[in-house]
């Protein structure tokens, strides 16, 4: 029996946080260096049934909300300073990294509306030790993240599957695990997911090792060494003068008639 569970508590599902966000008006590269420098992050929220808002936020509050955040999938009410409206409901789309000191560069936020499901990647973790595993089986984690789709505030951070009970040869599949109410699997649900796979014998091992190791041949390498037309080679005394003219004529000269034998 395969034995698979998720965790069954309101401090796993996804909450928004509060986000204050700030008016942005200037544009342009250096205008986007000065506002990088006075501690502020350029941001962009898209929405489907809004026009796409330039804004920017501070950078203690932006370190704040990822840092303490236990998903990489991040919802948050995002409040605009000096608007008067409510805040909107988004989730964190894209950020982009300074690649020497990892400084944030920019974010981009998706508009989402609370009463429309959204598709979202979320980490999946094995519970437990398996049985299979026990017994001289390899524990293999094919999917480490899987995609599910929900409304915002039923979203997981993270999904859970008890593998205590999975034996030798036995695999969970994507259409197995199960899932929060209200949140669905994407995907091909026979795509194997967590496999215990059977332990190889020392012939297998060998074999893999064997095809793991390149074969080396033997292989004479000629070289051939060209030199100037008429320059004599390399350990060889040039020939005199006279005795290529020689030699020449030696070889051209046919040879003589064989005498016939005497009876």
């Amino acid at each position: 029996m395969i034995l698979a569970g998720t965790r069954d508590s309101a401090e796993d599902e996804m909450k928004s946080v509060p986000l204050t966000a700030y008016a942005r008006n200037a544009s342009g590269r250096n205008a986007v260096k000065r506002l990088r420098s006075g501690g502020r992050v350029p941001t962009v929220i898209y929405g489907t049934k809004r026009a796409a808002q330039t804004l920017e936020l501070d950078e203690r509050d932006l370190e704040k909300v990822m840092s303490h955040s236990a998903s990489e999938n991040i919802l948050v009410d995002l409040a605009v300073d000096g608007d008067a409206g409510a805040t909107r409901l988004a989730l964190v789309q894209d950020v982009q990294h300074d690649p020497l000191t990892g400084k944030v560069l920019h974010v981009d936020f998706h508009e989402v509306d609370p009463n429309e499901k959204v598709t979202v990647t979320v980490p999946l973790e094995t519970v437990g030790l398996p049985i299979g595993v026990k017994n001289g089986g390899v524990l293999e984690h094919v999917l480490f993240k899987i995609k599910v789709r929900a409304l915002p505030a039923d979203l997981p951070l993270v999904l859970e599957v008890d593998v205590t009970n999975l034996d030798l040869g036995k695999v969970i599949h994507l259409g197995e695990i199960p899932v929060p109410a209200g949140v669905e699997v994407i995907g091909d649900k026979k795509v194997p997911v967590i496999a215990v796979a059977e332990p190889r014998s020392e012939a297998e091992e060998a074999a893999a090792e064997a095809a793991a190791t390149p074969a080396t041949a033997e292989v004479e390498m000629i070289k051939e060494k060209k030199g100037e037309e008429g320059a004599p080679e390399a350990g060889k005394k040039p020939e005199k003068a006279g005795e290529k003219a020689e030699k020449t004529d030696k070889a051209e000269k046919p040879e003589k008639a064989a005498k016939p034998e005497k009876k």
